[in-house]
């Protein structure tokens, strides 16, 4: 039995639907007419046997089977775009905003975005760092244009592709409280997935905790690790050297793993915009695979 090939210009047009919110803006984008696009979208549906959208006056909702499509989509279309660009010469020009989680290596992707513009200083780079959620919700707006961040989960329709990772316990040389105490710990702010992780894992287990140290910046909850301020989570890219990992026997459970995700609107995706999604991409890849 033959397969069932999905036409990239179909998947373009389901992504350039879900980023602009809409069919009228899809086909102002695409250089076609609504009714082309409903089509389009018609075939797709057709070809995968399930509904994608479903609209409610000017507004559309992705399905379940939608949602899933749409991470798929944009993977094959990154694929594609890729592949486009290595025989032609894109356009690395113009300005783009790039959101990093202040907790998940920042300064191991900065130097590749650093690399990426001495390469091309026609790019003008503008990097924001916050909590992941925070850079999400500014994505959604049109603020930024690609985020790096972490994921509680796999459902927002801008998601391309999620990578793991597992952070660990970290504390000063010689930072091992007693079974008895109460852990201080050292914690990004409320909505943070390492700071819900060392959380659920002490709850779990039933030790006591109190927050000792609270900041946004990687760099500043480091500093009060290595102060013996009190414990926190890391992973192994922000684990500085003379750090102790803590562990199990220690009374410090397992953390959860954590996911990190790569999130951009297709259709707002220049070609400058296109490089940087796949050096990303390619970090992380490496991130993930040491």
């Amino acid at each position: 039995m033959p397969r069932t090939n999905l036409p990239t210009d179909l998947l373009r047009t389901l992504t350039t639907v879900i980023d602009l919110g809409g069919y009228t803006r899809a086909a102002e984008a695409l250089g076609r007419t609504q009714p082309a696009i409903s089509l389009q979208i018609g075939r797709l549906e057709a070809l995968l046997e399930c509904k994608l959208i479903e609209q409610s006056g000017r507004s559309v909702k992705l399905t379940d089977s939608g949602e899933a499509l749409a991470q798929f989509a944009r993977q094959i279309l990154q694929i594609n775009d890729e592949a486009v660009s290595h025989f032609t010469a894109p356009a690395a020009n113009g300005g783009l905003r790039i959101g990093l989680p202040n907790d998940y290596a920042v300064s191991y992707l900065q130097k590749v975005l650093a690399d990426f513009v001495s390469e091309h200083p026609d790019v003008t780079l503008e990097i924001h760092c916050n909590l992941s959620r925070n850079l999400v919700e500014a994505l959604n707006r049109d603020e930024l244009d690609v985020v790096v961040g972490l994921s509680a989960s796999g459902d927002n329709p801008f998601l391309v592709r999620i990578w793991e990772d597992t952070p660990v316990w970290a504390a000063a040389k010689g930072f091992v409280p007693r079974d008895d105490a109460v852990i201080p710990l050292l914690v990004h702010p409320e909505g943070c997935e390492y700071r819900n992780r060392m959380i659920a894992a002490l709850a779990q287990n039933q030790r006591r905790w109190r927050v000792a140290f609270t900041s946004l910046g990687i760099g500043e909850l480091q500093q009060a690790v290595n102060s013996g301020l009190g414990v926190t989570a890391l992973t192994q890219k922000t684990l500085q050297e003379g750090m102790n990992v803590l562990s199990e026997k220690q009374g410090f459970p397992k953390l959860g793993n954590i996911r990190i995700g790569l999130f951009y609107k297709q259709a707002r995706l220049t070609d400058a915009g296109v490089m940087v999604v796949n050096l990303l991409s390619q970090r992380l890849d490496e991130a993930s695979d040491s």
